[in-house]
């Protein structure tokens, strides 16, 4: 997926005034996620995000897992973001699924199995 292509949807999806804000939208919660994940995983999850993205979803040198809680990572979103918890809640929910449209099952599977369960509806399941 293309970058304008990834943002457009984020835009679209969230119902946002602007593709600043979809950026916005997409980096704040990338790079938590990042912040969330361990080893190598959020370096190969950039490999198949679109470039202009994937410097949010990676760290450089060894990258050890911030264990916090889906309300922890909803409230970082939202202050990267600059917007309420629930509008980061939903803008992130909205930017995972279109991560999980841009990256092959193999990867989104991987960043997955890294989460705990709480983290289903970031990724669309139940709760």
């Amino acid at each position: 997926m293309k970058y304008e292509e990834f943002i457009a949807e984020v835009r679209r999806r969230a119902s946002l005034g602007s593709d600043g804000e979809a950026e916005a939208a997409s980096q704040a919660t990338l790079r938590t996620l990042a912040e969330r994940l361990a080893g190598g995983e959020p370096h190969d999850l950039a490999s198949q995000l679109p470039r202009e993205l994937a410097e949010y979803a990676r760290y450089e040198g060894e990258q050890k897992s911030d264990p916090f809680s889906l309300e922890e990572f909803y409230r970082r979103v939202a202050e990267r973001e600059g917007v309420g918890v629930a509008d980061a809640s939903r803008h992130a929910r909205v930017v995972m699924e279109v991560v999980r449209e841009a990256v092959t099952a193999g990867e989104l599977g991987d960043v997955r199995s890294q989460l705990p369960a709480e983290y289903g509806p970031l990724f669309g399941e139940g709760g």
